[in-house]
């Protein structure tokens, strides 16, 4: 491991005005980053311990929630207005990692963490254009079961491998940042970019920004939401396909849905397409499968991956299938 300098932030602003240099990294909980760190594939000069911070998770006024960066991802997961009001998110929580990871990692670190694509990992050999710009995507051409359908590029065929961040796209999670030129907030499907051919950027954050909470709005039919992970085996695994959804129906027409999907893409995938096609109709199977075609339709599959098409079409149409059953 490369040798670095440590040191823990007070406050926020204290952590912003220690990342001076672009060359800093923020410490959560530190399953992911320290990895990275040990395979030398991230090398950082120093890291500001953050993990002190933003540990609330409060009720806001109009009904939603504020969830502090900091909130360990098992204490998120069994808080009762999440499992109550927003069950998808605890779902996808206790869906990712194993327990001990769960309670050392945090929201803003479950929301940062990087890709597990094997040829990123390999710092001896393979070419990333993730890891490297203008090196190359190995993964194009090689073991590619576990990469994108939908959204990649020639420059990156990569899977963002958070369930967390699933579920928070689809419940209209807004991430607040702070930065030094100030705050600002944006969706969470919006904090991390496709590929292009720059995949070696992950999120839209400046140098130096902090994630310092997620906020959930009030949304009464978020109760019935739901999360499905896909997987080679039960635990500990990535996902193959998932879908975070939740589905309103009144008098038997769908009056609003939210879908997202993991393991599709470089990002959380919103699937508006889908989306789209359902408001308004009725929540029958065909509707279903007919939504997830839509969204599905500009999906590129690679040499080892073409499966995930079907695979998501399927896992589309049976969560939304098992929504419309608890709203029946």
């Amino acid at each position: 491991m490369t040798p670095f300098r440590y040191s823990r932030a007070t406050d926020v602003a204290d952590a912003i005005r220690q990342s001076g240099d672009c060359n800093t990294r923020y410490l959560g909980g530190g399953t992911n980053l320290v990895d990275l760190m040990r395979e030398t594939v991230e090398r950082p000069e120093a890291l500001v311990d953050v993990s002190g911070l933003s540990r609330d998770i409060e009720e806001l006024p109009d009904g939603g929630l504020l969830i502090g960066a900091g909130v360990r991802n098992t204490a998120l997961a069994e808080h009762r207005s999440v499992r109550t009001r927003y069950p998808a998110l605890s779902r996808a929580i206790l869906a990712g990692a194993s327990a001990q990871i769960r309670n050392m990692a945090t929201v803003g670190g479950n929301l940062l963490q990087r890709t597990r694509c094997a040829y990123f990992y390999d710092d001896d050999g393979s070419r990333c254009n993730k890891r490297l710009p203008g090196q190359g995507c190995d993964a194009l051409e090689g073991f590619n079961r576990n990469h994108a359908i939908l959204g990649a590029s020639p420059s990156c065929v990569a899977v963002h491998p958070s369930d967390m961040a699933v579920a928070l796209a689809a419940l209209d999670g807004v991430v607040h940042l702070h930065g030094a030129r100030g705050e600002r907030s944006f969706p969470v499907a919006d904090l991390h970019r496709l590929p292009g051919d720059r995949p070696d950027v992950d999120t839209l954050l400046e140098p130096g920004e902090l994630i310092t909470a997620i906020e959930l709005p009030p949304l009464p039919f978020a109760a019935r939401s739901t999360y499905r992970k896909v997987r080679d085996r039960s635990s500990y695994a990535f996902a193959l396909v998932s879908v975070a959804a939740l589905l309103d129906v009144e008098d038997g027409r769908i009056r609003d849905v939210r879908i997202a999907l993991g393991g599709v893409a470089h990002k959380p995938w919103r699937a508006f397409k889908a989306e789209e096609v359902l408001r308004g109709g009725p929540p029958r199977a065909a509707a279903f499968t007919a939504a997830a075609d839509a969204e599905l339709a500009d999906a590129k599959p690679l040499a080892g991956n073409g499966f995930k098409i079907e695979l998501a079409r399927r896992t589309i149409a049976a969560v939304l299938g098992e929504l419309a059953g608890e709203t029946a």
